[in-house]
Formats: C-alpha cells, sequence, structure tokens
C-alpha cells in the first residue's frame, strides 16, 4: 500500500509535545515500512522522524499550533486559528491524495473527521483519546454510522465513550521491546515512578501525595507541558519529594524507569491507552494505577501490578505496596506477549486492508 500518515497538529514531532501520539505513530510507520509498503509522513514544520523510520518519507508544513481538546470545556466550539497548521496539513493531504491508497489520521480533531465523506482516497483515523468534547463525539460517532470500519481505537475502555452501531475494532499499541532492558534486581532503588505530559488531566499530584504518604521519592519523567501545574504540584508535598528527569529519548528513559520499584498511573480523566504503562513493564517495573480508562485494561492485578478504585489514595498506596511484592520477569513478560511491535502492526495492516477492501 501507498500511505499517507497525517500526524497530529499540536507541535514538531520529536519534542514530545504528541504525547502517546508520536510514539504511536513512530510504530505504525516503522511496522509497515518493515511489511513492505510506502510511508509518507505529513507533520509540523520542524519535525523529526526517529532512525526506524528513515525511509518513510517526511513533509513538513508550517502554521499556529491547534490546542488539544483535552483542554478545553465539553460544551466547546470547534476552533481553527489563523494560519492554522491543521488546515495547512489537510490541504496538502487533498491536494496529494491521488497519490496513496489510502490517508491514515493519527490527530484527534474535528476537521479530518468531517473531511471523511469528501476524500476521494479513503480516510481512515486512529482515535486517540476518548470523549472530550461534544463537537468531536459527535464528528466521531458520525463517521461511525457511515463507514465503522474507517475509526479504529486502542482500547475497548476508549471505544465505549462512542455511541458505535458496530463493536470497535482494537489495535492496542507496540512497542520496540528490544529497547526496554529490565535491570538486575539488585539495582532496583526504593523510589516510585511517574511519567507522562505534566498537565492537569494526567493527575500527577494524587502520585505526589502517595509518594510523600510513604516516605519515597517519585521520579518524574515528562515536558512540563503546564508549568503553573507542575508548580503547584511540587508545592503539595515536601521539599525533594519530586525528582523531576525531565522528557528523556527513549534509551535513557528506559535506563532510569527500571530502576524504579513501582510506577504510578493517575490519569483524573478516561485515558485511551497509557503508553508509559506498558513501558514500564517492558523494563520490569510493576504498576500500580487508577482501575480507569485504558490503564484499568492493561494492568492485572498480582500478574503486572496492582489497581486501585479512582481517586482514592489511601487505595492507591495500598496498590503500590501489593505491587511492589510482584515478580518483575512476569511484568516483562506480560508487555511482550500482548504489546510487541510485530502483533501490533499486523494488527493495523488488517485494519488498513480492510478499510481499503471496503473502500
Amino acid at each position: 500500500m501507498r500511505l499517507l500518515v497525517v500526524s497530529t497538529p499540536v507541535g514538531p514531532l520529536g519534542q514530545g509535545r504528541g504525547g502517546g501520539v508520536e510514539h504511536t505513530g513512530a510504530m505504525i510507520v516503522a511496522g509497515l515500512l518493515g511489511r513492505g509498503h510506502a510511508v509518507t509522513v505529513l507533520a509540523a514544520e520542524g519535525s523529526q522522524l526517529p532512525p526506524a523510520c528513515a525511509g518513510a518519507r517526511l513533509w513538513c508544513e508550517p502554521g499556529a499550533v491547534q490546542a488539544s481538546w483535552q483542554h478545553g470545556p465539553r460544551e466547546a466550539p470547534v476552533q481553527i486559528p489563523a494560519s492554522s497548521l491543521l488546515s495547512r496539513l489537510w490541504q496538502r493531504a487533498l491536494e496529494h491524495q491521488d497519490g496513496f491508497d489510502l490517508i491514515l489520521n493519527l490527530s484527534y480533531d474535528w476537521l479530518p473527521f468531517w473531511l471523511s465523506r469528501f476524500t476521494t482516497t479513503p480516510l481512515v483515523h486512529l482515535v486517540s483519546m476518548g470523549s472530550v468534547a461534544l463537537a468531536m463525539d459527535e464528528v466521531i460517532e458520525a463517521v461511525a454510522q457511515w463507514r465503522p470500519g474507517r475509526l479504529a481505537f486502542h482500547t475497548a475502555s476508549q471505544a465505549a465513550d462512542f455511541r458505535l452501531p458496530t463493536p470497535p475494532r482494537l489495535v492496542g499499541n507496540g512497542f520496540d521491546l528490544a529497547r526496554y532492558r529490565p535491570p538486575s534486581p539488585d539495582a532496583v532503588q526504593p523510589a516510585l515512578g511517574w511519567a507522562g505530559r505534566i498537565a492537569p488531566e494526567k493527575g500527577l499530584e494524587d502520585a505526589a501525595r502517595v509518594a510523600a504518604g510513604l516516605g519515597l521519592p517519585l521520579r518524574v519523567w515528562g515536558l512540563r507541558e503546564d508549568e503553573a501545574y507542575a508548580t503547584a504540584v511540587e508545592r503539595l508535598v515536601p521539599a525533594g519529594t519530586i525528582e523531576w528527569r525531565g522528557f528523556l529519548a527513549t534509551d535513557r528513559f528506559q535506563a532510569e524507569l527500571g530502576l524504579c520499584r513501582v510506577f504510578l498511573n493517575t490519569p483524573k480523566w478516561n485515558e485511551a491507552f497509557g503508553n508509559v504503562v506498558v513501558e514500564a513493564m517492558a523494563c520490569g517495573v510493576p504498576i500500580a494505577a487508577y482501575a480507569r480508562g485504558g490503564p484499568g485494561e492493561l494492568v492485572h492485578e498480582g500478574c503486572n501490578g496492582a489497581l486501585a478504585q479512582a481517586d482514592d489514595l489511601a487505595a492507591l498506596a495500598a496498590a503500590v505496596q501489593r505491587a511492589a511484592g510482584l515478580d518483575r520477569a512476569a511484568c516483562r513478560r506480560w508487555a511482550e506477549l500482548h504489546h510487541a511491535p510485530e502483533v501490533f502492526t499486523q494488527r493495523i495492516e488488517a485494519w488498513l486492508q480492510a478499510a481499503l477492501a471496503e473502500g
């Protein structure tokens, strides 16, 4: 297949602003290249693809970045700024669509979903979030009523946010597990881990409070997207509780992450998947997570982690204690069984081929 992959308009690839979408996109591109498909990536000016995607063609467009839907009220109207990156990405996609068999949209934005009926080349969407806005619910559900095969979701919890006429196609996610190496057991340190964009919907304050209550440091990796929020969280706990590690490349991130005793996941919203949860498991780190959204499907009590009722700090602290005693090798095996890159690529390829056959 000749595929055009249109990435997120929230910022250039390689800087972390795209969150999990950047990781997912890279895994899709690398996997499809390995299966012999021709892939072009359309993204923001200044984007860089990882080495595994070197065989892809990269098209870049300038423009004002798009605000993420998750940061606005549910009743927010559709808004596209002047000199919009989103508009320029899709103008270029439409101008060149005849050179491709399929267009794969990775952005969670109203415009590409609305365009679905009007492209001459089939346009498919990997939905990256659950329900966060009424306008997005409406346009995603309209595509589902028209061509349900044009949509794929990461988890059942995410897909359940939408009114779908048929069972959803679930693709999970994939990880280059060779880049994640569990350390020897005697190298593990008495510290907790947390990773993600530093933004209110990720619930960092809960992880910080639990770490402080247990008397353990909390190592935090990720882009400080909301500086005021990061400062407010730090003030909630004793000095030194939070160790800010920044946004790191995978190799360095996994080396540091693997040293943690337990990884915490504390979303305040219905997380579609939870990439960092699988990354921690791949490093042999057991998980203590809220039973909410995608992470609630990924964590299996007594196998690769422990679950707590959402927003219950005492339950989360107890989950940390249970998770700390689990077999770290079992966490790694679970990641290998369910999220190896070959498994993910096969799911994506099967979906794209079905969508192409459907027309």
